[in-house]
């Protein structure tokens, strides 16, 4: 009997430490939400992102200046999405014989309030036309998140 009233106890411990634990975490949970939510509650947000990656080459490797090109890009997007951003950034990859290849990037971007089926079809052949205009075998985009490789 004092072997079932010590399991009895033991198991009350348990499970009044778990409740409390529970109890603890998702208060905790939950002002952090409150905290976040209250300081941006009714605040205007974007949330999508596109990206596009213009490279600092010609013709695959011939280094140039990628100014006019970033500069169409980021006057393309602001039409497109109604503003733009471009960062500078370096490229790399492993070549077919196991060297490192890098090159300088320029990434324009945009934050897009609706980014739908249309929206992402004039990317994509932006995207090409810039391919072909640069004689690329091909320009990446992201978009939230997922790069894809337009060939």
């Amino acid at each position: 009997m004092k072997r079932n009233k010590l399991l009895y106890w033991v198991l009350c411990l348990v499970l009044v430490g778990f409740l409390g634990n529970t109890v603890y975490a998702a208060g905790k949970e939950e002002t952090n939400n409150v905290k976040e939510t209250n300081a941006l509650k009714g605040q205007y947000h974007l949330e999508d992102v596109v990206k596009i990656y213009v490279p600092s080459t010609y013709d695959i490797d011939q280094p140039i200046d990628n100014t006019p090109y970033v500069n169409k890009t980021l006057e393309t997007f602001s039409k497109m999405f109604g503003g733009a951003t471009s960062i500078e950034g370096t490229g790399a990859w492993v070549s077919d014989n196991e060297e490192l290849i890098k090159e300088k990037v320029t990434i324009v971007y945009s934050f897009v309030e609706k980014l739908d089926k249309k929206k992402v079809n004039e990317v994509v052949a932006y995207a090409k036309s810039l391919k072909e205009e640069m004689k690329q075998s091909s320009v990446s985009l992201e978009v939230n998140g997922k790069m894809y490789f337009i060939e």
